[in-house]
């Protein structure tokens, strides 16, 4: 398991990336550099560069409060804020720690992702 920050300009967000492929595949990625923005009151959206390997992939993930998520046929990071239901395509890479969860609906515009030290 990777630890890894959000940072903005506020505040950093702590999380915690499982350990699957498509976990290490994001978790190589970092540092990033995202635009985040609301999408249907329930997560946070941006797109990743490029789409993650997620063939071997459960076919679909119920999401709660808390997960960082991608959705494969967009090839985007999904952070969700609200549970939602389950959905087809939607692969978990990891969570946000408890204090961190509350404060994932102000999460907005630029945001720097990279590995906690």
């Amino acid at each position: 398991m990777t630890a890894i920050i959000f940072i903005t300009d506020a505040e950093t967000l702590h999380a915690t990336l499982d350990d699957t492929p498509y976990a290490r595949e994001f978790a190589a990625m970092l540092p990033l550099e995202m635009e985040f923005s609301d999408y249907h009151g329930v997560e946070k959206v941006a797109d990743l560069p490029h789409k993650l390997d997620t063939s071997a992939a459960p076919t679909s993930y119920e999401p709660t409060t808390g997960d960082i998520t991608t959705y494969a046929p967009w090839g985007n990071l999904a952070l969700f804020y609200k549970p939602f239901s389950n959905s087809r395509g939607l692969v978990r890479l990891g969570e946000f720690d408890a204090a961190s969860r509350s404060k994932l609906t102000t999460l907005e515009g630029r945001v720097r992702i990279e590995v906690s030290e």
